[in-house]
């Protein structure tokens, strides 16, 4: 094992790097040429090639987010697809022998047997790892990675494939639909109730490399799901690029849980665009963790497309030194007697800055919604920084909505009193911190609520 950085003796335990050789390279920078050899190394049809092509073109329109303009980000330094092979495999024996002492080392193969319906290991550009138990399969649920997904089921794939987040949606939408690769596709068939999660994990191994995953979800009349999904990368010293693309999509009574837990290490630049669209009386839940990266930009969405469709988003950021956390959250009223809560969790330490930016909006055809917002925000010390801004567009009637605000420091008085009784100052501001996020952490499965309050401790103890 070669490491960088001393990566093997970080206390993160992402913070590690095994060296890879590849067998597919479309090497540094960003071009048509890119493309093309993106999409012939996957053997795409056509209409995809023309797709990205035209994707490529709106991204080269679109301009950079105000959070990014003096990033000076050098698309021409990153890498673009790198991949070992593009056939995702079913056993971890199958796996190549680097690939599967990183998620050994991570953990993943010991949650799938212990609590897992599911798991898909994404390793760069591509999916290494992809399996569901087989009751779930002889259900008709499908959980493949998305090349799988574009190639075994395109009648489903191509249906939905960018209908819930359009390529000119922002500069990163339209940048992740040219040069996609990875990702899950799950379709949940009429009825089925999925009562395990499935899980993906999405691994940045290389340095200068993007990762570009495209996720397709559909729970179809009835149906229920969990998915789950966490992000880890080796610390570099060059920047990293995670520009994801999620689409999720409720049919009428469907049930549908997406958890993130993401710890990127901080030198990746998080640009991720995430909307579902719910249908009549469907329930379409976020819970957003995000810890790490150099900066990430992310306001999950939902939209309720039909009457009495449920939405909620509860979100965790937590800015280390450095770094900028702009998440939020946006939830769009289209129908009649639809319903939504947002809330919203940061903590900025050292020189973090922590941003809360979020849309509620209520069409005119709307009425007899509901909607309440809370956004909370803790300050660690007094470099720390904390901004929230919230946009309430209501063009409906008789509509109700609530939104509530607070900010606050550490309590001294608080921090005195746990160290007189012996416990160190970083654990008790832990301790502080943990209390703040609780009833947010309670919303995640246990070992996710474990995990994310041992990223808290690293962070602290950084």
């Amino acid at each position: 094992m070669n490491t960088s950085n001393n990566l093997s003796e970080s206390l993160d335990p992402g913070d590690f790097h095994y060296d890879t050789t590849y067998e597919y390279d479309a090497g540094t920078g960003l071009s048509e040429k890119t493309i093309e050899y993106i999409s012939k190394t996957k053997s795409e049809d056509s209409w995809l090639l023309a797709f990205r092509k035209k994707a490529y073109e709106t991204f080269k329109a679109l301009a950079l987010p105000a959070a990014l303009k003096n990033d000076n980000i050098n698309f021409d330094n990153i890498r673009y697809y790198l991949s070992k092979g593009n056939e995702s495999k079913r056993s971890w024996d199958e796996v190549p022998n680097e690939i599967k002492k990183t998620f050994h080392r991570l953990g993943i193969p010991e949650k799938e047997r212990k609590y897992l319906a599911g798991v898909e290991a994404q390793f760069d550009s591509e999916s290494a790892y992809s399996r569901i138990k087989d009751t779930l399969a002889k259900d008709g649920v499908i959980f493949v990675d998305s090349t799988t997904g574009l190639k075994n089921y395109p009648e489903i794939f191509k249906k939905f494939f960018g209908t819930v987040v359009p390529m000119t949606d922002n500069k990163f939408s339209a940048l992740n639909s040219a040069v996609f690769s990875g990702g899950s596709f799950i379709y949940v068939p009429p009825g089925v109730k999925i009562k395990q999660p499935l899980q993906a994990y999405f691994r940045i191994n290389a340095e200068n490399f993007g990762q570009f995953e495209r996720t397709l979800i559909i729970v179809d009349e009835g149906a229920e799901l969990t998915y789950m999904e966490g992000c880890t990368a080796p610390k570099f010293e060059t920047a990293a690029l995670h520009a994801a693309v999620v689409e999720i999509i409720a049919k009428k009574n469907a049930k549908l849980q997406y958890i993130t837990a993401q710890n990127w290490s901080n030198n990746v630049y998080n640009l991720v665009t995430k909307r579902g669209l719910a249908h009549e009386n469907a329930e379409i839940k976020w819970i957003d963790c995000n810890i790490g990266s150099k900066k990430t930009i992310k306001y999950p969405c939902i939209i309720l497309a039909e009457e009495r469709a449920k939405g909620e988003i509860l979100s965790m950021a937590l800015a280390s030194h450095n770094q900028l956390q702009d998440t939020g959250a946006k939830i769009i009223h289209r129908a009649n007697s639809t319903t939504s809560n947002i809330l919203s969790k940061s903590i900025s330490i050292g020189t973090g800055l922590a941003s809360y930016k979020g849309l509620v909006n209520i069409s005119e055809n709307a009425s007899n919604c509901r909607n309440s917002t809370r956004c909370d925000s803790l300050l660690i010390n007094q470099n720390s920084c904390t901004e929230t801004c919230p946009t309430i567009l209501v063009h409906g009637k008789k509509n109700h909505l609530q939104h509530e605000a607070s900010i606050s420091k550490i309590d001294e008085e608080r921090l005195y009193y746990l160290q007189q009784r012996g416990i160190p100052a970083k654990q008790a501001i832990s301790l502080i911190i943990n209390g703040f996020v609780n009833d947010l952490i309670n919303e995640f499965p246990l070992e996710y609520g474990i995990e994310i309050k041992r990223f808290i401790e690293l962070e602290i103890d950084g």
